[in-house]
């Protein structure tokens, strides 16, 4: 991949897919295309196309036009514990189009390599910790979120399976829980981390009686606000989580998973993704830091940043969801590379992206 090489990023309007555009610029390729659902570019001079992957027709013509020579595929539909569990045919199947669409057309207008983005939940429930590549398909899959983890599943082997039986280089990365610049703050479909943030931020506000930005913030009347936080968990000086706290996960700066996943595309072929020839399986790639901490902790540092100083409580009769998601990155480092941005660095910029974004 040279600065002149054409590269298309699906999903570039996305906290991954726009973290991505932003490394590639600043190593200085130019050359790119952003494909979203809606051409509503955020970045100036960046070309952004509409399209609907779902459709394979679309997908078919939009190849066919643009040519690209390397895919970033971060185009998907995701969502927290919530969202994945109340939407489970949604999940299943506009992941399994996206992917199907994307990795066939890839194939047959011969794209020089396609990087695919999956998700830890591939792995099962009961996982022995840390996760390694090799506990994919071993033992059965956490619940909630099970038709996502199908859906990225399908798509490591899809891709295992064009290189093996065509001889393509596509290489799937699976990375740990993300947040950062651009991350989706909506309280039904948001992640955990984010989620968090907004949720305290509003509690502060809250705590502080200031009822007229939070309904400047909500686009609700001031008379309804009490009752909106109310329904969320969110009292005068206190405020309910999900769960029990106890689950730890794993946190990574989309900066760096950018980071990351453009220096795989520049530096590694699907031949270095594993080490015999006898049975090649699990070729996927760890993308996170090997550090995890409790959901309870999390909220302490969240809580510290925004400045939220009152009570926090937790609903234990909401799903925890795993208990431990914690990756093993020992590939990955092996193969040259290693985070740069410590978790309470990047829950500030997360913070200061979101007050840019959503504090009126």
């Amino acid at each position: 991949m040279n600065k002149e090489s054409k590269i298309l990023v699906a999903g570039g309007s996305g906290l991954v897919g726009s973290s991505i555009i932003r490394n590639l610029l600043t190593k200085g390729y130019k050359n790119i295309i952003s494909a979203a659902n809606s051409n509503n570019s955020t970045m100036d001079n960046i070309k952004t196309v509409a399209v609907d992957f779902t459709s394979q027709k679309d997908t078919e013509i939009f190849f066919k036009e643009h040519k690209p020579e390397y895919f970033f595929l971060a185009a998907a539909k995701v969502g927290g514990i919530m969202a994945n569990n109340i939407y489970r045919a949604d999940f299943i199947y506009i992941n399994l189009m996206i992917q199907n669409n994307i990795i066939h057309e890839c194939w047959k207008n011969k794209v020089k390599k396609l990087l695919f983005l999956g998700s830890s939940c591939i792995y099962p429930k009961n996982c022995p910790q840390p996760m390694k590549e090799d506990y994919l398909l071993t033992e059965e899959l956490e619940y909630t979120n099970e038709p996502y983890a199908i859906a990225k599943i399908a798509g490591i082997k899809m891709c295992e399976s064009y290189n093996l039986q065509y001889g393509t280089n596509f290489i799937s990365v699976m990375p740990t829980n993300l947040y950062g610049p651009n991350d989706n703050y909506d309280l039904e479909s948001s992640h955990v981390l984010p989620a968090m943030i907004r949720k305290l931020h509003m509690a502060k506000l809250y705590m502080n009686k200031d009822l007229k930005n939070l309904s400047k913030e909500l686009n609700i009347k001031q008379e309804e606000v009490t009752s909106f936080l109310n329904k969320l968990g969110i009292n005068e000086n206190r405020i309910q989580l999900w769960g029990t706290g106890t689950p730890k996960r794993e946190f990574l700066y989309s900066d760096d998973l950018a980071d990351a996943v453009v220096f795989l595309m520049k530096n590694i072929n699907f031949s270095d993704t594993y080490t015999t020839d006898k049975e090649i399986r699990n070729t996927h790639i760890n993308i996170g830091t090997g550090i995890d901490l409790s959901i309870r902790e999390l909220a302490k540092i969240v809580a510290e940043i925004v400045e939220y100083n009152g009570n926090i409580d937790w609903d234990e009769t909401k799903p925890d969801g795993t208990m431990q998601k914690l990756l093993c990155v020992e590939k990955l480092n092996s193969l040259g590379w290693k985070e740069k941005i410590d978790l309470k660095t990047g829950v500030k910029l997360a913070y200061e992206d979101f007050k840019k974004r959503y504090v009126v």
